[in-house]
């Protein structure tokens, strides 16, 4: 069983807020009647036995992360799987964690323009910009794999190789990479990591990134048994005519997809 949980987080975002309103945004774009339910291998996800929606987190009070953590810790307690739907990227680790409990070896695929490994941006180790930074001190032994990447700096570019991350860069990217890891995967999905032309909806526009269709046949590829995904960094805010609700909604779909499909 796949779980889906909002979680409407954009505090640790750096250049513009907005993330934190995507969730319902997805939702709606999933519920749209200018598509149907069914994935492109034919599930109805619509009258699927296969998940459950469990709304979206409450971080109006507490610690947020905390929140973040125990609620993928009892998601996980219930149901094998779980979708993530941010949010700022600073989401991640918090989710991350909470999987540690139930999957203690867990690979990660992360699709993105940037790496997000600073050690401290701006004053905010917490930062959208450092998840994967925080998440490597705590557990050096994952296996990252950062995909279309292309705008790491010095610093990140150290912290690459500080921590052994396996890195494609974006100018180095071939349609026929293929991933396969041993044990339970996690798959962190940044909507930047498309060109701004497919999403307009993205806080920061970074030209010469997938196409829609490139990250659909990553997922569809994926020879491994994804145990969690996260989709983050929709800012409903810059959205055109929804069209970037429709493309994570259509992500969506397609990571659960490969969930049911593959054990």
């Amino acid at each position: 069983m796949i779980a889906l949980l909002g979680v409407p987080l954009d505090k640790n975002s750096s250049f513009l807020t907005g993330a934190a309103m995507a969730p319902p945004k997805i939702r709606e774009a999933f519920n749209s009647d200018s598509s149907n339910y069914f994935t492109e291998s034919g599930i109805d996800l619509k009258n699927s036995n296969k998940w459950r929606d469990l709304g979206d987190l409450s971080l109006d009070h507490g610690d947020s992360h905390a929140i973040i953590e125990k609620a993928a810790a009892g998601a996980l307690q219930a149901h094998e799987k779980l979708i993530s739907l941010g949010g700022d990227h600073s989401i991640t680790y918090p989710l991350v964690r909470g999987f540690w409990s139930r999957y203690p070896r867990l690979s990660i695929l992360h699709l993105d323009a940037h790496t997000d490994l600073y050690d401290n941006y701006e004053d905010n180790p917490h930062s959208h910009a450092s998840p994967f930074a925080r998440i490597l001190e705590e557990k050096p032994e994952t296996r990252v794999i950062q995909v279309g990447i292309r705008t790491s700096t010095t610093h990140t570019r150290r912290q690459s190789s500080r921590f052994g991350v396996e890195v494609i860069y974006m100018n180095e990217w071939r349609d026929d990479h293929r991933f396969k890891f041993d044990g339970p995967v996690y798959l962190s999905l940044d909507l930047d990591a498309l060109d701004p032309a497919f999403v307009p909806g993205i806080s920061h526009y970074e030209p010469g990134g997938f196409t829609t269709r490139q990250v659909l046949s990553i997922i569809q590829n994926l020879q491994s048994n994804v145990v969690g995904a996260d989709i983050v960094e929709y800012n409903p805010s810059r959205d055109v005519h929804g069209m970037t609700g429709m493309v994570a909604a259509k992500l969506m779909k397609e990571i659960m997809d490969q969930m049911i499909r593959t054990k």
